[in-house]
C-alpha cells in the first residue's frame, strides 16, 4: 500500500491544499512470495473521491477507518482532500466546487496511474461530505458513475443549496448508495431524501442501520460496503486480495 501525502499549490484556490492519495501497490506477502512484483502500472486504477465531514480534514478517513485496507484489498485508489468547512461549494474566493471538478481530477489523473474513464470514477463522503458527494454527483453525471452518501447532511446550515431542488434539476442518471444509522440526528432528513429519490425514480440503494448514531464505527462499515457495491468495469474488478 502507498499512502501519498501531497501539499499542492492550487491555481483555483490560489493557495496550497492538502491531499491524501491511497494507491494500491505491492503488498508484503506479494513481495515475499511473488517473483513477478513490479511498479509498472500497465492498467490504471479506478478511483473514489472521498469527502470528509464538518470539522475534519484530509487525514480523518485514514485515521478513524480502515479505508486503506479496504482499498488495498480491492485495488482501488482513494483521494481525500482537505475541504475545510466549505461544504465543497464555491464561496467567495474559496472556490472548492471548481477546485474539485476542474483542477483536482486533472491533477490526480495527470500525476498518478488513475483512470480517466467515467466508469472508473466515483464520489462519496460522510455527513458534510455526503452532502458534497450528492451535490457534485448530481450536477456532474457525465463525470461520475456512482455516488456514496453516508449519513449525509441533506440540509446544511447557512448554505444556499437545496439538494431536493438539485435532484429535481438533475437528470439523476447515476446510481446512489445512501445509508444512515437509525439513531442519527440526520435520519429523518435522510428518509425524506430517499423518498424523493423514489419519486424521481432514481436508481438507488438505501441502507438503514440499526443502533448507529453519527459515528465513525458506522462510516467504517459504510465505506467498505460502498466499495463492494459499486459496479466496477476496470481491469481489477472482483479483486479481493490478502494484504
Amino acid at each position: 500500500m502507498a499512502r501519498i501525502q501531497c501539499n499542492v499549490i492550487s491555481y483555483t484556490l490560489k493557495r496550497t491544499v492538502d491531499i491524501n492519495v491511497i494507491l494500491p501497490s505491492v503488498s508484503i506477502p506479494e513481495s515475499l512470495f511473488d517473483d513477478e512484483c513490479h511498479h509498472d502500472y500497465t492498467h490504471k486504477y479506478p478511483v473514489v473521491y472521498l469527502l470528509h465531514g464538518f470539522g475534519n480534514n484530509h487525514a480523518q478517513w485514514c485515521g478513524y477507518s480502515n479505508v486503506e485496507l479496504y482499498a488495498e484489498e480491492r485495488k482501488i485508489a482513494i483521494v481525500m482532500i482537505s475541504g475545510e468547512n466549505k461544504n465543497y461549494l464555491n464561496q467567495e474566493q474559496d472556490m472548492f466546487y471548481d477546485f474539485i471538478e476542474n483542477e483536482l481530477i486533472e491533477y490526480i489523473e495527470g500525476v498518478f496511474p488513475i483512470s480517466s474513464r467515467k466508469e472508473d470514477r466515483f464520489i462519496a463522503g460522510l455527513s458534510m461530505g455526503g452532502f458534497g458527494a450528492l451535490y457534485h454527483g448530481l450536477k456532474n453525471t457525465d463525470k461520475y458513475s456512482a455516488i456514496g452518501a453516508f449519513s449525509p447532511a441533506i440540509q446544511m446550515r447557512d448554505v444556499d443549496v437545496d439538494l431536493f431542488k438539485e435532484l429535481d434539476k438533475s437528470d439523476a442518471n447515476i446510481p446512489i448508495y445512501i445509508t444512515c444509522g437509525n439513531k442519527d440526528f440526520l435520519y429523518e432528513l435522510n428518509l425524506k431524501f430517499v423518498d424523493a429519490l423514489k419519486q424521481k425514480r432514481v436508481e438507488y440503494t438505501w441502507i438503514s442501520e440499526e443502533g448507529y448514531e453519527h459515528e465513525w464505527r458506522f462510516w467504517d462499515l459504510a465505506i467498505e460496503r460502498f466499495l463492494d457495491w459499486i459496479d466496477r468495469k476496470d481491469y481489477y474488478k472482483n479483486t479481493k486480495r490478502k494484504v
